[in-house]
């Protein structure tokens, strides 16, 4: 079984930044159909088709999402297919932003 553990950070778009620690938790409900187990230090963890982890908490600033992602690469293509829709469909409820516009902060952050 071939593991990869991923950690990234995405920035919160003004006005979404209210309401973020609700919608970090009610979107894994939305969009994972699952309930989140919570830790003591406000990470929320589940497993969902082929993460074996995926673990969220706020940013020391509040104003960011942190993202650990622990992923089964043996999951079949189908699986990996939904699963990454999911992903994606989080991170736009939580923080605002699409792929695109994900992409291109993540590019401004590296330049």
């Amino acid at each position: 079984m071939s593991l990869k553990n991923i950690m990234q950070e995405y920035q919160i778009k003004r006005g979404y930044t209210k309401q973020f620690a609700d919608s970090m938790v009610q979107g894994l409900r939305d969009q994972f159909e699952t309930e989140p187990a919570v830790s003591a230090d406000g990470h929320y963890t589940i497993s969902y088709g082929a993460l074996l982890r995926l673990e969220v908490w706020s940013g020391e600033s509040g104003k960011t999402l942190v993202v650990d992602t622990e992923a089964d690469k043996n999951a079949d293509d189908e699986t990996i297919i939904d699963t990454n829709r999911r992903f994606r469909n989080y991170l736009q409820q939580v923080t605002g932003y699409t792929a695109k516009e994900r992409a291109k902060k993540a590019k401004k952050m590296v330049d």
